[in-house]
């Protein structure tokens, strides 16, 4: 495969967005629309990617810099061409170089690599049939079919706003070429700008064959501008993401009510219910089910568990054949064994709790080493927290915790320990022992209860 150079324009000030955040930081399915572009790029293998920004300053390269990019300032804003102008100077000359555009998120790999396939040594255009193509360049071509130039829709006359084939603005070309091509432009047009299309028309004049590719889908190339069209695009996005997971299996109590921001893995026969949101890296396992309403966010979780609606699950491995709540929280860097349950309004933080333990109501586990077949009572919380630094807690197999129990860490409760409900467990409780600490219960003769004062 020959050497490739990416350019991406990301410039734009994106005034119909009414936000002070940059166009193409705004997120589309939990990512940043120009993370979408860039990680696209990424893996088509290129020798360079330029990143060109000008509004919103530092903002845009601040937030990309885990990206290998080279961000490149655009200082005034005078067009496409005046764009791809500032890249040259980082770009070599036996390479292709491809533009893209950070507002246009959903451009897919496939696509970039048909048109790579295209042509070798011509100019190849990303073009596309539109219904109604108001607010796109048009293609002219000859008689022939041969592609003539694009004309922007403010310079077209009425005859060419009737066509329907349209330029993305999405375009590959020898480098060399550009280079000349992109030399020559003028601005001699009613916006006063550097159109980086008029290069097409220089290509012709030159004899250089013109290509043109088009996209599986119309949504890989629908660009952001509004908040309106983001939000249009957000939903198209999420119905392409049910359509695959229906595909391949995956039962879905309504397509319409589900929200992948990231990458959602599933094994077979998972079932998902309605309003549920996925982050990052989730992995389902086979037979999962997931209650309504549940937010699981970089997330593994083995076959056969159920997690009940309302639960929500960050940064956390869990086993198989486990149960998790309704309403429960796991943290991040929290590990469940196999058969562990997390019953409703339990937290769970930074813990490992082995298999076929339970907490199942109104508890609290932080910062804790849990061992297998645990009974965790109602109301129990591990104290990690003393002001300045966190503490562990270790309970070992076999455990019984009561009701309304306190663990102050550090400490440890050693195997098949029962602790008293109502105990404050501030030192080390020995093995198949019963501990426990409470107060004397007291009853006070004579005492009455409160009464509200007259006014």
């Amino acid at each position: 495969m020959d050497l490739l150079n990416i350019v991406v324009l990301a410039a734009g000030k994106g005034k119909r967005m009414h936000s002070d955040l940059p166009k193409v930081l705004h997120p589309l399915a939990g990512r940043p629309l120009l993370q979408h572009v860039l990680e696209c790029a990424a893996a088509l293998g290129p020798q360079q990617v330029c990143v060109v920004y000008g509004h919103g300053g530092e903002a845009v390269p601040q937030a990309m810099r885990e990206h290998a990019a080279k961000f490149v300032l655009q200082e005034p804003q005078l067009g496409t061409g005046h764009a791809v102008q500032q890249a040259l100077p980082h770009l070599a000359d036996d390479s292709r170089t491809l533009v893209l555009y950070g507002d246009v998120p959903l451009i897919q790999r496939s696509t970039l690599h048909q048109m790579r396939q295209a042509a070798a040594d011509g100019l190849v255009l990303l073009t596309i049939r539109l219904d109604n193509p108001t607010g796109y360049g048009r293609i002219l071509r000859d008689v022939q079919g041969d592609v003539l130039g694009i004309v922007e829709e403010k310079d077209a006359t009425a005859e060419q706003r009737e066509i329907g084939e349209v330029n993305t603005g999405i375009l590959l070309a020898p480098t060399k070429l550009l280079r000349q091509w992109l030399a020559k432009l003028r601005n001699n047009n009613v916006q006063g700008e550097y159109y980086l299309t008029d290069i097409v028309s220089m290509a012709v004049a030159q004899g250089i064959a013109v290509h043109t590719v088009q996209p599986a889908h119309e949504w890989e190339i629908l660009g952001i501008n509004s908040k309106v069209q983001l939000a249009a695009l957000e939903r198209t996005w999420q119905r392409e993401q049910a359509q695959h997971l229906l595909e391949q299996g995956v039962t879905l109590a309504d397509p319409a009510r589900l929200e992948v921001r990231g990458a959602l893995a599933c094994g077979r026969d998972v079932t998902i219910d309605v309003g549920c949101v996925f982050e990052g890296e989730v992995h389902l396992g086979d037979g999962v089910r997931v209650g309504a309403y549940s937010v699981i966010r970089d997330a593994r979780i083995a076959s056969g568990t159920h997690i009940e609606p309302y639960s929500h699950i960050v940064q956390t491995e869990i086993g198989a054949d486990c149960r998790i709540g309704p309403y429960a929280r796991l943290r991040p860097g929290s590990k469940l064994g196999d058969g562990v349950h997390i019953g409703n309004f339990v937290e769970v933080k930074n813990s490992d709790i082995a298999a076929h333990s339970k907490a199942n109501h109104l508890s609290y586990i932080g910062d804790s080493s849990v061992g297998s077949r645990v009974n965790v009572g109602a109301g129990t919380i591990t104290c990690n927290y003393d002001g300045a630094n966190k503490h562990r807690t270790i309970i070992e197999d076999d455990v019984f915790i009561g009701s309304d129990t306190q663990l102050v860490a550090p400490v440890t409760v050693r195997r098949g320990a029962t602790i008293g409900a109502g105990s404050t467990i501030t030192r080390d409780a020995p093995e198949n022992t019963l501990t426990l600490s409470r107060a004397k219960q007291a009853t006070v003769p004579g005492w009455q209860r409160p009464v509200k004062g007259k006014l």
